[in-house]
This record gives structure tokens, sequence and C-alpha cells, in this order.
């Protein structure tokens, strides 16, 4: 998921692993294109030095989020220290970005088609699906999925990277990225026609100058591109050029050889002479669009796009009920509390979910990021009607996982069991993907069967209650790393502190374990010298609770008070906190009871770790492909984890992780090896990537513990708190299509069976209510055999472009516990969106700049339309010192823009205006103001304005922006009068030292446009 970091040193075992990868490359019998998936194919192809798909991505994403947050105003100023903190949920939203990417080299449906990877001439078809991949982003994030934003961001970067490694664009001497690629308005290069011969022969596995010579031409007017073709399909005609390398079995067809320079191994990449040089390109055009992405979509929602700096989201699915007046006021308070503590820090208030339910409504779900209107709509709940028991909670909580980010904590205020047991299998699925714990507050007994409730509501039903009623919400709690807590009315109030023990920023959880002994049970738990603020939460009912220090100092929680920590005591929950100064080393705490206990510690700490589980893959690509939902149990898997929240100056050693059953007993100890090669990055803002192999997973569910050292020397333990769950059935979605109004559409999966031959029950369930049919769907699938299947949903047509839906499918052994879940997020398109981005066309320059710069001026005038139908929307001075003024109408001093610049409808419609009595209304734009909304300025924003941008000669360059109502973006790029000359205009710098392409255009009358989508 993530690579390169700093302050990390190997500890693991590394001759056991090296015997592996050597047994492996022995079995690598097929083929590999493209840039190499992740960090785990430099060393499959022995290339320790190649830039992969991970590392490019990663660093452009991570370069571009710091430029942001260093031009941000209120990021600046000494706050160094926050910086180094960018967060567990951006490397998590960054690992999102890498999985989306090198799921293209694994995916069935896309490992092989050229399309997706610039390959087999198919240039053509490759860019309408990159300016596809771009919308679709644009519609995500505009409609705040930034999960589907993200996955679509993924699939763009691969292709377009691709491009550089595949093309002979390198080869003709471009050291500049190809703006055609997103923007068709600008200068293409056409392809080869199929009869047109490309390459001669080649015989060494280095082949130099094997492309004929004008397919290197630097001339413009005479060039042609060209990709290799790759393997067998489609057929690769006579003379043309291969992808090539020892896999790539087109490269024994005429003309023999290849050109792709995915690597610097020449046994995989022919022009591995070239990999830096594609590399580089591939960089900065991933930068690029970066920086399009940002500046189209504005800098605040570029990084809650990237989850940066995130605090846990306040999440509440609250019984409305009529008995559920105490908690409703419990959560307010705490709601209120939370908001309070975060107003000090405007940037860090996160996002805020309350979905309310009863029998049967559900919802509506409330998301903002407003904490004064969440506040507003936690006063607009009342406790009202009822009167069933079982009530709608899995529904809601179902909804409150699709509308909160990942890694949220949610809360559930209840006293009522689970109308909707059906749910269950989704509602954990949607858990576990998405990370997030969900605890329950339920003021209501368990053992009470039937009077403890009539108590509470007027019951329909008389039937007595069963004293498992609430086994649904402990197993969800239990396998998401969340707590159920019984509590009463009368406690609700100080239960609820633990919603602001939880939803602090970077807390880490330091012990999580769950105990059915009758006799003494012993937990310890490990404080390195980066925690602060240590608390302990007990659910159950203790007879007996000892804690005991590092020095062996001992506290008998329940009968004394001590100097090692407080305690209180409420009605089903103990909350104890260290006491200052905490100290650092083993700490151990004894319970017993009579029933069963949860034991929870968490910390302050930025040092924490995110993990997933992958298997070497040789489909396509050799790499490690990333195992989507859980693992199969009894067999050998990696285990890849990333370190995260390290400062530059910290250092730290990693050596482990062991597997934990529920009750803390270790299953297994996995030995780990750091990732990083010989690329280190240049920033401290990275992470630790390390592997291990585990021999074979285990078949009871396990959590993961991480163990190192820290500066100090001292142990240092983390605990991922969600429970795995190891099965013998796998379930594959093959299709990820988008969704077109009022069209239906088919997406294909596959049931992988691990064990012997049995039934299976599949679930099919989505947020918005679009599959044609939920199941469960029964098959049989043959012992290690599988079964391929399809799900139909149908869109309507009035769906909103840009809305995401949420596909859970869960797949279920009929007579054993064998259960896996696969999610999907499938976004709406609309069938034809615009993508044109609007134009700026220049008329006239005047400047009389001298060698005293600050005593003279030069301003140029240029007319603004949209291409597209959709019409203006904003514009924006990004860059600049001088006056941007906008028109919207034709300035009497410009009486020559109408004839030499407007098309005759636009002349017609100026006109049309002028007549019917328009006036030349005018606004005024400098560098650092928001984006100027144009429609709300002027009527019929479908109409083109003039602008007049004037500066001293001090500042010889300017920058506009200008979107439309559809979020395309044109970057227009202003020159001085004194650059009056015929230029290839190839780089320029930007704020962090890189250079991006702008190609090649004709500066006239001082004025330079360059256009980024």
């Amino acid at each position: 998921m993530m690579s390169q970091g700093r302050g990390i040193i190997w500890e693991g075992s590394g001759r056991q692993m090296h015997l592996f990868i050597l047994a492996y490359l022995l079995l690598l019998a097929l083929p590999c294109m493209g840039f190499l998936p992740n960090f785990w194919s430099r060393v499959l192809t022995l290339s320790w030095d190649s830039y992969t798909h991970q590392y490019i991505t990663e660093q452009a994403v991570l370069n571009v989020t710091l430029e942001t947050l260093k031009g941000s105003r209120k990021h600046q100023g000494n706050h160094a220290e926050e910086h180094t903190r960018l967060g567990r949920g951006f490397w998590r939203a960054v690992g999102e970005v890498v999985k989306s990417n090198a799921a293209m080299d694994f995916w069935s449906h896309t490992r092989s088609d050229p399309v997706y990877h610039f390959d087999s001439e198919r240039v053509d078809s490759s860019m309408g699906m990159l300016r596809q991949f771009w919308t679709q982003t644009l519609l995500s994030v505009r409609a705040k999925e930034y999960q589907s934003a993200r996955q679509s961001l993924g699939q763009l970067f691969h292709s377009l990277q691709d491009f550089y490694s595949h093309s002979n664009w390198v080869e003709m001497g471009q050291r500049a990225i190809y703006l055609h690629l997103l923007q068709p308005e600008e200068p293409a290069i056409p392809v080869a026609q199929g009869d047109t011969p490309t390459c001669m022969e080649c015989f060494s596995t280095t082949c130099r100058d094997n492309l004929l010579p004008r397919m290197k031409n630097t001339q413009q007017d005479t060039q042609l591109l060209t990709t290799g073709y790759f393997s067998t399909f489609p057929p690769k005609p006579h003379g043309k050029c291969s992808h090539g390398g020892i896999m790539d079995s087109s490269r024994y067809m005429g003309a023999k050889g290849g050109i792709n320079k995915d690597s610097t191994s020449p046994l995989f990449s022919p022009h591995h002479y070239l990999h830096v040089e594609a590399a580089n390109l591939a960089t900065e055009a991933t930068l690029s669009v970066l920086r399009d992405l940002r500046d189209t979509v504005g800098h605040k929602i570029f990084l809650k796009l990237f989850s940066v700096k995130q605090v846990p989201a306040l999440v509440f699915v609250m019984d409305t009920t009529g008995s559920m007046f105490e908690e409703i006021t419990a959560a307010r308070y705490r709601a209120h509390a939370i908001i309070q503590s975060r107003a000090s820090r405007p940037a860090y208030h996160g996002t805020f979910v309350l979905v309310p339910f009863h029998d049967p409504k559900v919802g509506p779900v409330y998301e903002t990021d407003d904490p004064n209107q969440f506040m507003q709509h936690m006063e607009d709940l009342f406790a009202l009607g009822g009167g069933d028991e079982p009530e709608m909670c899995l529904s809601a909580i179902q909804l409150a996982l699709t509308h909160s980010p990942p890694l949220s904590e949610i809360f559930v205020f209840t006293d009522a069991s689970p109308k909707d047991a059906h749910l269950f299998d989704a509602v954990k699925a949607l858990a576990l993907e998405k990370q997030s714990k969900v605890t329950f507050l339920l003021t209501e007994d368990p053992k009470y069967t039937s009077k403890g409730r009539e108590r509470r509501r007027r019951r329909r039903n008389k039937e007595p209650l069963s004293p498992d009623r609430f086994s649904l919400y402990s197993s969800l709690s239990s396998l998401s790393g969340g707590l159920t807590i019984f509590t009463t009315n009368s406690d609700i109030h100080r239960v609820s502190t633990i919603v602001e023990d939880y939803t602090t920023a970077d807390k880490v959880t330091l012990l999580h374990v769950e105990s059915d002994q009758e006799l003494m049970s012993s937990h310890s738990f490990r404080v390195d010298s980066s925690v602060k603020n240590v608390t302990l939460h007990v659910t159950g009912i203790l007879t007996e609770c000892i804690l005991t220090s590092p020095s062996d100092q001992s506290q008998s929680l329940l009968s004394e008070d001590g100097s090692l920590a407080s305690f209180d005591r409420f009605e089903g929950l103990y909350r104890i906190s260290l006491l200052f100064p905490i100290q650092p080393g083993q700490w151990k705490l004894q319970a017993k009871s009579n029933g069963h206990l949860t034991f929870n510690v968490i910390g302050d700490s930025s040092v924490d770790f995110l993990y997933y589980f992958a298997t070497v893959t040789n489909e396509t690509h050799p790499g490690l492909a990333r195992v989507e939902g859980s693992p199969v149990a009894g067999v050998p898997a990696f285990l890849v984890l990333a370190v995260t929240g390290l400062a530059s100056d910290e250092t730290a050693s990693f050596s482990h992780v062991t597997l934990l059953a529920a009750d803390g007993e270790s299953l297994q100890q996995v030995k780990l090896n750091s990732s990083s090669s010989s690329f280190s990055s240049s920033s401290s803002y990275s992470v630790e990537e390390l592997v291990g192999q585990v021999d074979s997973v285990p078949r009871i569910p396990f959590c993961v513990r991480l163990t190192g050292r820290d500066s100090r020397g001292n142990k240092l333990e983390r605990v991922s708190t969600e429970m795995v769950q190891p099965t013998h059935v796998q379930i594959q979605v093959l299709t990820v299509p988008r969704l077109v109004p009022g069209h239906s559409t088919m997406v294909d999966f596959d049931i992988l069976n691990h064990g012997p031959a049995q039934l299976f029950n599949l679930t099919a369930d989505d947020d918005c209510g679009y599959l044609h049919k939920r199941g469960p769907h029964r098959f049989h699938v043959a012992e290690q055999g599988s079964f391929r299947g399809q799900v139909d949903l149908h869109t309507p047509a009035t769906a909103q472009a840009g809305a995401t839906v949420t596909l859970t499918l869960t797949v279920r052994a009929l007579n054993s516990l064998n259960l896996n879940y696969a999610v999907a997020y499938l976004t709406v398109i609309p069938p034809d969106p615009d993508t044109s981005p609007p134009s700026c066309s220049a008329a006239r320059v005047q400047s009389n700049c001298s060698s005293i710069c600050n005593e003279s001026t030069w301003g140029v005038s240029l007319v603004v339309s949209d291409r597209g139908r959709s019409g203006l929307a904003a514009l924006q001075l990004q860059k600049g010192e001088g006056i941007l003024t906008l028109f919207n109408s034709l300035p009497p001093t410009e009486p020559s823009l109408e004839k030499e610049q407007l098309g005759p409808e636009q002349q017609q419609a100026h006109r049309d205006k002028m007549t019917s009595g328009g006036h030349h209304h005018k606004a005024r734009l400098e560098k650092g103001d928001p984006p100027f909304n144009v429609s709300e300025w002027v009527v019929g924003s479908s109409q083109p304005l003039w602008v007049r941008y004037t500066s001293s000669c001090c500042s010889a360059q300017a920058e506009l922006l200008v979107w439309d109502t559809a979020g395309n973006m044109k970057r227009c790029r202003l020159l001085s009068g004194q650059q009056r000359q015929l230029k290839n205009w190839s780089t320029e710098t930007n704020e962090a030292g890189q250079t991006a392409l702008t190609g090649n255009f004709f500066l006239f009358l001082g004025l330079l446009w360059s256009s980024l989508l």
C-alpha cells in the first residue's frame, strides 16, 4: 500500500524469504506490461531501482498535498510540527488510489485489455477512456463520493503512466508530457496506420535503435505515435513493435524485440535504458493531473479527498422511539462537548453523520461538515412513537457506514433488538471494508425477557423476548473492534463519555481482548515514549481488578485509590485513566468476573499502522495482488504493513507482527522485512512499508499486533482491533461498470471454493435500491471449483450524476461457517457528459515596459467563453500581481473584439443584448481572491465574457483559471508583451521546483495560452 519511508531498520529474517523469491521466479511464465505494479514487482523482476506505479503515484500525491498545505493561508506560519502529521487517514486514502492503480494489472477484465494500458496502438480508445476516468473523478468529488473518486483516479493514473512506458514518446525526443491525452483541444500527433511498419528486427535483450527512423523523428509535423503489441491479442501485424521482454510472446513475431520501458531490467524491458526518462514524464503527468484536480475542485475539497489530517468522524445512529429521551439527550451533550473541543481548530472539525431510525422508518441521513448544522439536526430529534420491540437498527447502521468515511467511529444508541437481521452480513462486510468501529450503547438489560421492556414501552407483541436478542450487536462490535455496553437510563450520560474518548485525533489501540474466564485473567499492554493519555475501558461486571505498573507497583482498582490510575465505575462500563507521569514499559491488568469481559486500551500517539493481505500473482504482471475480503484459511499469504506517523527525527525498528485470537492468545508470529529499495524519499512525511510471509493463515478469527522498539529502546506495540475472519470461500467482482441513468447494468463476479463441494447462498445489497434481485441466490460449487454469476442493477432516469451506489455481495456456505464478501462502488455517469473546457481568445495587448519595470505597465484583452453546452461557472486569477477586470458586455474601448474574436452566433447574441438595453457591468479580481461566480453575476452564463488584465512590468506572467458548470477547467497563461516571439514553450517551474509540460504554443501579441483540464 505504501512505500519508501524513514527511520525504520530491518529486523526480520531474510533467508527464507529470499529462497521463496528465487523459487517463485522459476515459476513466472506470463507477461509483464506497464510500469511494475508495486514494490514487490522489483523483487520478482530483480530490478531494484525501477520506478513502480505505486512509487510514482504515492510521491505525486504526497508532493501536491504538501504544496497545497504550504499554499493554504490557514497553514502558513510556524506549524512545522502539524505538517509532520498528515494522519493515518491520509495514508489510507493514498493506499486506495494505489490499490486501484495496481488492480488494473490484476483484474481479469483489465489486465489484458490493450485499451487500459496504451498497448497495440489503441491510442485513440485509450485517450477516450482516460477522459472518461477524469470526468468520473470530477463528478464523484463534486458529489462528495470520495472513495469512488479515489478509485477512478487510480485507474486514470495507471493508464496515463503506461503511455510513457509503452509508446515511442520518449524515443521521439520528447521531454515534456503529451497534453492531448486529456485535453482534446491541444495539438495531436497522429498514430501510425495499421499497415505502417514501426520497428526493425532486434535479436538481443537490449534493443537500441530498433524503431524505424520516422518513429524517432523530432520534427513535429512528421511525427507518428506507436505503442507496442502485447502477447497474442490483438494479433500483431508484421513490422509492428512488440511490448517486449522475456515474457511477451509477441516478441518472436516480426519485427522481433520490443520497446517497453517498464523497468531497468533488460530481461523485462528492451528499452530499459530509457526507463528513468519515461518514469520522470509519467511522474510529471501525474503531478499535472493532481494540480488540475486541486485547482478545479478547490484546495479544501482536495485535502478532504485525501483525508489530510482527518479526525475521526462523529457518527450517531439514534433510535428515536418513545423510550429514548435520555439517550438522545446524552448524545446531544456529547456532540456539543466534542464540537466545543474542536472549535479552536476549525480545520479539524471533521465529518458529522446522523442516522435516526425507528420501525418502520429509517433515516434520512444527515451528513455535514458544519458542526452547527449537525447540532441543529441533533436538536430536532424527538423521542416519539414506537411499540414493537425490534427496530430497523441494522438498516440504519448500513446507511451510516455507507455515508461515513473509512476509519470512522460509529455509536449506536438503542434499547431494541434488530428487526432486520438479514442485513447482518452486508453490515459486517461494510464495517470490515471501511475499517470502521461500531459501538453499541444499550439501555436495556439483556436478561429482561418481558417485564423490563414493558416498563419502557407499550408492547403490542406479548411474547417473551429472547435473552440472545442482542447477540448480533455483540458480534458486530467484536469483529469491528468496538464495544457493546449494557447500561441504564440513569447512567447513559456518564457512559457516553466513551464517545469523547474515541473521537479525538491520533488515538491508537494498545490492547483489545475478550475474556469469558471465571478465574482471574491476566492481560498486558505496552506504553512507549510516544504514547500519552492512556485510557482503559472494560465492559461487563468486574468482581476483582488489579493494575500493575512496569515498576511492579500494584493498585486494586475496585477497593482503593492509588497513584497509578483513576477509576470510574458506571453501569456496564469501567473507565480507567493512567495518572501522570505514565511509566513506559509493560503494564498488566488482572481481572475476574462471572461473565463476559471486553478490555480495550487506547492512547494518544501519531504512530500507528495499516495493513492488508496479499498473494503473489503472475497473470500478466508479477507483483503482490491485494486480497479482497477475508483471506483464505490454511494457506500461505503475505502481510503488508504501512507504519504511519513517524516524524523525520524519529527512529524506530519493527521486527514482527503477532496474530492474536479474540482472547489474546498468540496464534502465529510473522517476521517482517522492509520493502524499501534504493529509492529514499526526500520527504519526511513518507511511511515505511513492511512485508512478512504468513506460513499458514489461521483458521479462527484474529487481529494483528505490530511489535518494535521506539527511539529510546522501549518496546512499542500497536493493535489493529478489527477481527480478520479466515474462510475457505472467496468472491471476486470482475467488472466495476459505470451506471447510466435509465439503463440496466450487469456486474460479474466469481465464487472460488477452496474447500469441499457444498451449497452456497449469495446475497446482494445496495444502498440505493437499484438491484433487480437481492437474493439469496443458491448454487453448488465443486471442491476447489468456481462459479461465475451476475447481478443486475437498474439505474432510474432521475439518478444524480456522480452519485455512488455501494454494492455489497456476501457469500455464505449453507453447512459451515465459511463466508466472505466483496464491496464495489459504482458511479452514475450521464450518457453524454460535457467534457469540453472553456476557451480563451486573445485580442489585444498593450505594453510600454522599460528597463525600470516598476514605472511601466502591460495589459492584455481577451474573450472567455464556454465551448461546451454547460456555460461558464467561475474565474480565478491564480498567478500574477496585476488586476483582472471582467465585463459582461463589450467595453466601448474594445470595438474590434466583436469582429475579430466572436463567431457569428456570439456576435448576434451580443447585438441582441445591447439592443435590449445591456449595460457594461464589471468586476475586479486579484490573486488570492476566491473563484468569482459568473452565474451569480450575469444572467446567461453561456454568453462570452470580456476580460482585461493589467499589471506592472515587474510581474511579467499571469495565469487565469476558467471553469464551466460541468467542472471542466481551462488554464490560461499570459506573458507580457516583451516576449513577442514564436516559442516552443516546454516547461514551467512550480512551487516545489518540479517541471511540467505546457506544450508547443503560438505566442500571439504577447498572450500565451496553455490549457490544462
